[in-house]
């Protein structure tokens, strides 16, 4: 049985503005893997939670992060403003990389002691 969640991420990859061999070349995967990974009917292949990222971030659509978040019982909400899964257009091919690490390593700021904040 086909999960839900593999058949939208299967069509996130093969439906949308930018052309799956684009996609696969721009998240560092053969075009081959890429495929297979996410085809939902073949089950010896598994889509790992960073490629997944990067096809979002590729892709600008964040149906994936959204369905998994509704079952989970959260509603996603951009901090940037935006509304979720609008593919915003732009192929995003070298800048993703370096978002995808700085945005996976936010600061964190915690009181010490004597109440003043530092930066972890």
């Amino acid at each position: 049985m086909v999960s839900e969640l593999s058949s939208l991420i299967h069509n996130l990859v093969l439906d949308n503005p930018v052309p799956a061999k684009d996609l696969a070349k721009a998240i560092g995967k053969p075009y081959s893997t890429l495929l297979r990974e996410v085809n939902p009917y073949d089950a010896g292949a598994k889509l790992g939670a960073e490629t997944l990222l990067q096809i979002m971030i590729q892709t600008g659509d964040t149906k994936p992060l959204e369905y998994m978040a509704g079952k989970l019982g959260y509603t996603l909400v951009s901090s940037k403003g935006e509304v979720p899964h609008i593919t915003p257009g732009a192929f995003q091919a070298s800048s993703a990389s370096s978002s995808a690490s700085s945005a996976a390593s936010p600061a964190f700021e915690e009181k010490s002691a004597s109440g003043r904040s530092k930066r972890a």
